[in-house]
């Protein structure tokens, strides 16, 4: 089947600054057709740590487990940092969101502060390592700020962060670019390139004969037990323990398709007549706003995000990108749109990340997700969280994150809507389908699910005109995927499963590709 064009119709580069600043300078590295031979993979002893996932997540478990003297090899499907951690928009802050008047309300107080530590602690973390690999990776302390119309939610964000011990204080005067009533400033936060600061530990734990750093290592199954297994598409790796470490964990025995899901949101990077705001700026709510600035080489990059959806539901992708230019438009003197990219993250149903034991028949096996769209410190902090648990050690603090807790106070109403939704996409979609329909009529761009005898298919035109065609049933939970016409991609809107047009795993849950089938009416 031929590659698929994208039609592009939307100003800027379909990348991100720190996935466009690395890719192209970087060596390409050995595609591992087969497992790799290396001095670690052949011993007669499985590795302490397989950890599937390269990104800021897995990348910190891996050097943690290494300074605890433990082996360890990072599986990466793709390139370190391509994923979710190369199109995040970077803050390293422990502002997220109108969190902690939630946190002291539904945990108490002092899971609060426990909350609170690890985030303050991960970006000092991250400075701290940045000296010793000595990276430049564009770090800077900056101030953030959480802002919106309701002075009384304000208040009690600013007092709840302060009892968490955090330096947070109510203020009136941001942003300068929005009217807003009221807000919360958190100082000595940071921003940094991520992929810069996670190429340089790959390559330290590459440089180490206790590590590797496998890229294009596609896991296609974890099988819990002593030792593990790791299955991947050719051969196979035995550990003593597991770390998944991707958006959605490819082994589920906690019930995480039912406690999380999926949402995609929008950055566009932006070049300005005249001097972009300091600090990093968060409007919370169902359409969120996102302001930062990046300092390249050719200046001050303005990064705006937002217009975050449910992931394969919301109408054209688009047309987001549109009303986020319209907004950036109406605030900002924009002089380029140099950059436009998306992302996706995993909403927990109480807010708080899930990093642990895997399930309670997944032995040896340990997650990190659900990090609510806030992975730069969440990531970093649960890469420490872990390996403290697998080198025998304990933090009270992981009794917070622990994915087995037992939270139904928090989360009941917000899984109930969920799993509801899911259900209702499931069969709603499938019902959509009993009518066929000509996929000749489809244009340049466009994606429909159409039924032909009896099989839904999932049909896209290319901007030469190719019509590709796969089956249009997710291979992770079966719902049907929806079009996304600005990625041209095809995305579950059940769990977050994505696929190419011609059928190939762009991301997570699922590990199968889409089927090949014939277009109808062709």
């Amino acid at each position: 089947m031929p590659e698929f064009t994208c039609p592009d119709d939307l100003p800027g580069a379909a990348t991100s600054p720190w996935l466009a600043t690395t890719l192209e300078d970087e060596v390409e590295s050995e595609r591992n057709d087969e497992m790799p031979r290396s001095a670690l993979l052949e011993r007669d002893r499985p590795v302490d740590a397989a950890v599937v996932g390269g990104g800021i997540a897995g990348l910190s478990t891996a050097i943690e487990l290494r300074e605890r003297g433990q082996t360890v090899v990072v599986l990466e499907r793709d390139r370190v940092a391509t994923g979710v951690t190369g199109k995040s928009t970077a803050k390293l802050t422990s502002q997220h969101g109108l969190i902690y008047d939630h946190l002291r309300r539904e945990f108490g107080r002092r899971a609060a502060g426990q909350y609170a530590r690890v985030q303050e602690s991960a970006i000092d973390v991250v400075e701290e390592r940045i000296d010793e690999l000595g990276v430049d990776c564009g770090f800077e302390r900056q101030p953030s700020y959480l802002y919106g119309d309701s002075p009384d939610e304000m208040e009690r964000e600013a007092d709840a962060a302060r009892q968490a011990g955090l330096s947070a204080a109510y203020v009136t005067s941001v942003p300068p670019f929005e009217r807003a009533q009221a807000g919360v400033r958190f100082d000595e936060q940071a921003w940094f390139h991520p992929r810069r600061y996670l190429l340089a530990i790959a390559d330290a734990l590459r440089a180490d004969e206790g590590a590797a750093v496998l890229e294009g290592a596609r896991v296609t199954d974890v099988e819990p037990g002593a030792p593990c297994r790791v299955g991947l598409e050719r051969g196979t790796l035995s550990a003593r323990r597991i770390v998944v470490a991707t958006g959605f964990p490819i082994l589920d025995r906690a019930g995480y398709f039912a406690r999380m899901h999926p949402k995609r949101s929008y950055v566009l990077g932006l070049r300005i007549d005249g001097r972009p705001p300091e600090g990093m700026y968060y409007r919370p709510g169902d359409n969120y706003r996102s302001v930062r600035t990046h300092r390249d080489e050719d200046g001050d990059l303005l990064l705006v995000g937002g217009e975050n959806h449910k992931t394969g539901q919301g109408g054209s992708t688009t047309e987001r990108y549109r009303r986020l230019l319209a907004w950036a438009r109406d605030r900002f003197p924009v002089a380029s749109v140099d950059y436009r990219w998306s992302t996706q993250d995993y909403q927990p149903a109480d807010k708080v990340p899930l990093v642990g034991r895997a399930g309670p028949t997944a032995e040896n096996v340990y997650v990190a997700t659900g990090f609510r769209g806030w992975g730069m410190t969440n990531g970093v902090a649960a890469g420490r969280l872990l390996a403290d648990l697998l080198a025998g050690e304990r933090p009270p603090e992981c009794d917070l994150f622990d994915p087995l807790r037992f939270t139904p106070k928090t989360s009941f109403s917000s899984t109930v809507t969920e799993n509801a939704d899911a259900a209702s996409e499931f069969a709603t979609d499938w019902l959509q389908t009993l009518l066929s329909d000509d996929s000749a009529s489809l244009s340049s761009g466009e994606g429909r699910v159409f039924r032909h005898g009896g099989k839904p298919i999932a049909c896209a035109r290319d901007a030469d005109g190719t019509l590709h065609a796969t089956s249009a049933v997710c291979t992770h939970m079966y719902c049907l995927v929806e079009w996304n016409d600005a990625e041209c991609s095809w995305d579950c809107p059940c769990h977050g499963s994505r696929f190419s047009p011609d059928g190939e795993v762009l991301e997570g849950p699922a590990t199968a590709e889409l089927a090949d089938r014939e277009p109808p009416g062709e």
